[in-house]
C-alpha cells in the first residue's frame, strides 16, 4: 500500500498555495475541470511522493465551517524556529507557539490545522518558549 495525498477544501487558492509554498511545499500540477467547476491543484514537499490535493470549489462562496474537523496535516521541518519565524514575517498567526523546542500549530487562510514538528528536538528558546497561544488550534 502506499500513501498518496490528503484533500482540504479551499476558498481561495492563491492565497493557500502562498501558504503552503512558505512551509515549503512545491505546486506540482494544476487541472481545471471546466464542467465540474473545479480545479485541483497538488503540492507536495520537494523530494518526498505523498501530496496534499487543494480542491477549489468555484461556485462556493460561504466559509468550509470547521477546518479542523479531520484533524491536521503535519510537517517535520528542520529548523522549526526559522520556519516559525518565516511564516510570522509572512503574517501567518503562530497558534501554538514552538515553546519546547518540538512542536507548533499554524492555520492554513481557509482555517486548516497544519502541525509543525522539529526534526530531532531544539532547546527552548526566546521569543517562542514565552509566547502565548493564540485563538484555536
Amino acid at each position: 500500500m502506499e500513501f498518496l495525498h490528503a484533500m482540504v477544501r479551499v476558498r481561495d487558492p492563491e492565497a493557500t498555495v502562498a501558504f503552503f509554498k512558505l512551509l515549503g511545499l512545491e505546486e506540482r500540477r494544476r487541472m481545471d475541470n471546466e464542467g465540474g467547476r473545479y480545479t485541483l491543484i497538488f503540492m507536495g514537499v520537494p523530494g518526498e511522493k505523498a501530496e496534499v490535493e487543494l480542491t477549489h470549489n468555484w461556485d462556493e462562496t460561504e466559509p468550509y465551517p470547521g477546518g479542523r474537523n479531520f484533524g491536521h496535516l503535519a510537517y517535520r521541518v528542520e529548523n522549526i524556529y526559522d520556519t516559525c519565524q518565516r511564516l510570522m514575517d509572512a503574517g501567518v498567526t503562530i497558534n501554538r507557539p514552538p515553546r519546547d523546542g518540538h512542536m507548533a500549530f499554524v492555520r492554513s487562510p481557509d482555517g486548516i490545522s497544519v502541525e509543525i514538528l522539529q526534526r530531532g528536538h531544539l532547546e527552548p528558546a526566546e521569543p517562542w518558549a514565552s509566547m502565548p497561544n493564540t485563538g484555536s488550534w
